[in-house]
């Protein structure tokens, strides 16, 4: 593994792109309007929303990897194709790490992930977390011409072309360009494998959101076969403007204001989990207002070198 960003900032907080809020209830009556299908967000503020991300000190910027929208799951994830995406990305942004969560592995050709990867790491300079997966969606796998019994053993096959830094594979004089360092490489779920398989050749976890006292349990098992690599998870958050909100539940997140997020975003420290990344589709506030108040008020709490005070009481 090359140097990790991510782990060397502690505990910190990022975003899950796309940055809209197209699930909310006025994201939904404009995405009627718009004619877009469900899960498909609004795009047209993007650049600007996470170049905002960048400036007010989130840590990680997070894409998804969706190559087939298929109404049935209902979510197109940011649109644009990954690395094509944080090739842009890293030309607007200076300072958030870009993460995968995650690049399917079993449906691209592994030396062009590891091309990809190479080139996105030189452009955002060493900015890049390469998380992969294993995929979860079989009707993708048809349209690939690839066998969804088989993605366990694509996979593993994959990581080993990604992480081999010898050109061992390849004949003399040919390389990978651009060369760099090896990058951290995380995976999202257990991708087909055994836990000490995915703690021994993969760097993070990517762990799907949960509550705190669901990752007690699986920080448990991480640690036990990964040691001290880092757990990532994320929140569906709808941020909301009394800061004294109490904690509301639902799937894959909470609905609450300032304190609560930080009483949240706590327990999940506590828990061992080393990152969130904010997911803001269900937010019915602003993203922008959102992302500011919690970048004043919550990011202080658990970023290091920052002198912001949470003026709440």
């Amino acid at each position: 593994m090359g140097f990790d960003k991510l782990q060397q900032l502690g505990f910190s907080i990022g975003v899950e792109l796309p940055l809209d809020n197209d699930w909310s209830k006025d994201g939904q009556i404009k995405r009627m309007r718009d004619k877009r299908a469900f899960g498909v967000p609004d795009m047209a503020l993007h650049k600007e929303r996470v170049v905002l991300a960048d400036e007010l000190g989130f840590s990680t910027a997070w894409v998804r990897d969706v190559p087939l929208y298929d109404p049935n799951f209902g979510d197109a994830a940011q649109v644009f194709e990954a690395f094509t995406y944080l090739g842009f990305l890293a030309g607007v942004t200076k300072n958030i790490l870009l993460g995968t969560a995650a690049i399917v592995l079993p449906l691209r050709q592994p030396w062009l992930v590891k091309k990809a990867a190479n080139t996105v790491m030189e452009l955002s300079d060493n900015r890049l977390i390469l998380g992969v997966a294993s995929g979860d969606r079989p009707s993708e796998y048809p349209l690939f011409k690839v066998d969804y019994r088989s993605r366990g053993e694509l996979f593993r096959n994959a990581v080993q072309v990604i992480k081999d830094t010898s050109a061992s594979k390849l004949e003399a004089g040919q390389a990978i360009l651009p060369h760099v360092p090896a990058y951290p490489l995380y995976v999202a779920g257990l991708a087909q494998q055994t836990p000490e398989w995915i703690g021994a050749h993969l760097d993070g976890w990517l762990a799907y959101p949960g509550t705190p006292e669901d990752h007690c349990q699986r920080v448990e098992l991480w640690r036990s076969v990964a040691g001290d690599k880092p757990y990532v998870s994320f929140i569906h958050l709808d941020f909301i403007d009394n800061p004294n909100a109490p904690i509301e539940r639902h799937r894959f997140g909470v609905k609450t204001g300032i304190n609560g997020l930080i009483e949240e975003l706590s327990a999940m420290k506590a828990a061992g989990v080393n990152h969130i990344g904010l997911h803001f589709r269900r937010n019915d506030a602003s993203v922008e207002e959102s992302m500011n108040a919690i970048a004043e008020y919550v990011l202080p709490h658990f970023h290091v070198n920052t002198d912001k005070k949470c003026i709440y009481k």
